[in-house]
């Protein structure tokens, strides 16, 4: 019977540190997640800066566009303004 218990006392200490260890090895599963998941944020918001960078240029060019075409032909350029407002109003009554 005293082995009984000696062998149960022993397989609790194995399973105590079998829990341990799978703790410890899912708090590193943890951290290194946690590492991951900062280094994609900062990727990500990378991304969305050099986005921003592209998306700012290209409607800063878009505007000396429309200004250097406003310069150049201005009657056909508010005729052109009108037309659309013409057509927006028309399809807002509706």
């Amino acid at each position: 019977m005293a082995e009984k218990k000696l062998a149960a006392v022993g397989a609790e200490a194995d399973a105590e540190t079998r829990t341990a260890g799978a703790q410890a090895e899912l708090e590193a599963q943890i951290a290194d997640l946690r590492t991951e998941i900062a280094r994609l944020t900062e990727t990500v918001s990378a991304i969305g800066t050099g986005a921003r960078a592209v998306v700012q240029g290209e409607a800063e060019l878009m505007t000396e566009r429309v200004r250097e075409r406003v310069r150049e032909e201005p009657i056909s350029t508010l005729l052109t303004v009108a037309g659309v407002a013409f057509l927006f109003g028309v399809l807002a009554r509706r």
